[in-house]
């Protein structure tokens, strides 16, 4: 982390007292608590933490999902937090890719018809063929989702994501409904599209493991980031002890 204020040059995301609060009075729930951190361009980053942490909620922010009750956060010269909603689509359709954990996918459309309809939203896209080889699927683009299994289509979701060529990709537990050798593949092609494509990834979990493939590992409790931890012996999913 960097001194408050400071804005290195190749910062992607700075928050500062960034929080989230959902209700009033007594049932008033604090998901978010004056969170403080800066993402650099191209890092890979495990957002970890039990569930009710406030991972979720922070990812929400980040992609322009949600708004901060206070605090701010800015993605290069935007600041989210003051940004009206035709800017937060602008952002969230031209530089920002999600994954879930459900993948959404439309059942009457190919996985090649479902890339194709990222790619239609903007200028300069990978082609969906690219898309789907840069995660293995090549083979699998004629496909419909109820001919995929669970992890070839999150696969699918997640070239979807990266079609865009998106200066962020943010994935929600993109690992969580899948066994663990169809994880490490999901998580496989996360890595590679944040090698190969210089995307600034982050992955929420709760599972210790994954943290292994991070640069920095931000780790939530209770609404509050407990710590940051730079990672030196970054792993490769194929490398993960589970």
């Amino acid at each position: 982390m960097t001194t408050a204020g400071a804005e290195p040059p190749d910062w992607v995301f700075q928050a500062r007292q960034l929080s989230k609060t959902y209700g009033q009075g007594p049932a008033c729930v604090h998901a978010l608590r004056e969170a403080d951190f800066e993402i650099r361009r191209g890092e890979f980053i495990v957002l970890l933490g039990p569930s009710g942490s406030g991972k979720s909620t922070l990812l929400n922010l980040l992609g322009g999902l949600d708004t901060a009750t206070s605090g701010s956060v800015r993605w290069q010269g935007l600041d989210l937090t003051q940004a009206d909603e035709r800017a937060l689509t602008q952002y969230r359709r031209l530089h920002v890719g999600f994954v879930f954990q459900f993948y959404n996918l439309i059942s009457s459309l190919t996985a090649r018809e479902n890339v194709q309809l990222a790619t239609d939203l903007i200028e300069h896209p990978l082609s969906p063929e690219a898309a789907l080889a840069l995660v293995g699927l090549q083979d699998r683009m004629d496909h419909f989702p109820a001919q995929l299994s669970g992890g070839e289509q999150q696969r699918v979701a997640i070239a979807r994501a990266i079609a865009k060529k998106p200066a962020c990709l943010l994935c929600d537990e993109p690992t969580g409904a899948l066994d663990v050798a169809t994880g490490r593949q999901v998580l496989a092609a996360i890595a590679l599209a944040n090698r190969d494509l210089g995307t600034t990834t982050l992955v929420i979990t709760h599972n210790a493991t994954i943290a292994q493939m991070a640069d920095r590992v931000l780790r939530l409790k209770d609404g509050r980031i407990d710590a940051v931890e730079v990672n030196p012996h970054k792993q490769t999913a194929d490398t993960l002890s589970w």
